[in-house]
């Protein structure tokens, strides 16, 4: 009995690892990067968490800037966030990030490919379970968030689930009804990926109309 225990707690302490922290990868970068960046000769990737660069002081001002406090194992501190910064020659032309976000029927992935400017280029649903998925995945859908960045995002309130009136995100359309979770999910998603991507990548500098500074202490991330 005791050898059983003891095997219970080593595996248990094996496997913790697996259930601490969820970060999001491209299936397959090499393929994805020249299907978004047709003109890319290349890429590098980089791996950050909040925990690594702020902790929980950062946290806090990324849930603030988000609207809706992070939760779950997708959105613990320590999570490993990939992200691409993508090169043609030797210049920087754009990045791809890709988030995990709760949906209706389990984990969605939202990926976005960003100009250098953190514009949104390409929105895509890399993992989705939903009978309307077809839809969400539908070009349509994705071509809705083109040229959106985060400042327009800040129209968007997360735990409302509301958009500013007249606002470029209160113009997204919803393809079905029956996919309101996912849709808003996929809002979420975006929203999230934004912030972390102008924290990570641009240096936490952009424009917010609540006056959130984003940019990790420097006592915080040395």
């Amino acid at each position: 009995m005791k050898r059983y225990l003891a095997w219970l707690i080593s595996l248990a302490l094996a496997l913790s690892p697996l259930f601490a922290a969820v970060g999001c990868e491209l299936n397959d970068p090499d393929r994805d990067v020249k299907r978004l960046f047709p003109d890319s000769t290349g890429y590098k990737t980089m791996y950050v968490s909040i925990a690594e660069k702020g902790g929980e002081a950062l946290q806090r001002k990324i849930e603030a800037r988000l609207g809706d406090p992070f939760k779950g194992l997708f959105e613990t501190a320590d999570v490993p966030y990939t992200m691409y910064q993508i090169y043609k020659g030797s210049e920087l032309i754009g990045y791809i990030h890709g988030v995990n976000q709760k949906g209706q029927y389990g984990g969605v992935q939202v990926v976005l490919a960003l100009d250098r400017e953190g514009r949104i280029l390409a929105f895509y649903f890399q993992k989705l379970t939903n009978q309307f998925a077809k839809l969400l995945r539908a070009p349509e859908f994705g071509k809705q968030f083109l040229g959106l960045s985060l400042k327009d995002f800040d129209d968007y309130d997360v735990s409302s689930q509301k958009a500013r009136p007249g606002s470029k995100l209160a113009a997204i359309q919803n393809p079905a009804p029956g996919a309101e979770t996912d849709f808003r999910a996929a809002l979420r998603a975006a929203k999230k990926n934004l912030i972390l991507c102008d924290i990570f990548l641009l240096g936490g500098a952009s424009s917010n109309r609540s006056g959130i500074d984003l940019r990790p202490d420097p006592k915080e991330s040395s």
